[in-house]
């Protein structure tokens, strides 16, 4: 993080901003069992004060998994993240500028997929908590690189 953020889409003073990583996202939406109880109480709290969070790589993420196969909606694509969007509290955060840079200079070590080092950059621009069940990013917020909490919890 540096001089060269960019301004939270959510109030930090009102209630602490959740960011939702892709499979969390559609286990929200979609009432998954994998969603954890703890995780669904954070993201519905997060969502009765607008601090809800999804970053557009996410968006691109669920439609690219469907048009692989990887993931089946009730839905097309399409209707689906318009009516992901249209929940109350859930904000879309767009892959600005200064996101995207940041995704490529994070002072620690990870994964090299766009998507989770642009979910990871987003979190920590926004202050944000990252909902996620993905054991690496666990473990890299677990040695203080930004807050998270298991979504499988």
């Amino acid at each position: 993080m540096g001089g060269d953020e960019v301004t939270p889409i959510v109030d930090p003073s009102r209630s602490e901003p959740f960011l939702l990583d892709t499979h969390a996202l559609v286990w929200s939406v979609e009432e998954s069992p994998r969603l954890g109880s703890a995780a669904k109480r954070a993201i519905n709290s997060a969502a009765q004060f607008n601090q809800l969070a999804v970053s557009a790589i996410s968006l691109w993420e669920v439609a690219l998994l469907v048009s692989k196969g990887r993931l089946s909606l009730s839905t097309d694509a399409i209707v689906w993240v318009r009516d992901a969007l249209s929940k109350p509290g859930f904000n879309l955060v767009p892959l600005e500028p200064e996101i995207a840079v940041a995704s490529t200079r994070l002072p620690f070590e990870m994964n090299s997929d766009p998507a989770d080092r642009i979910i990871v950059a987003t979190a920590r621009n926004l202050g944000a908590t990252l909902v996620t069940a993905d054991r690496e990013l666990l473990k890299l917020s677990k040695k203080g690189h930004f807050r998270g909490i298991d979504a499988s919890k």
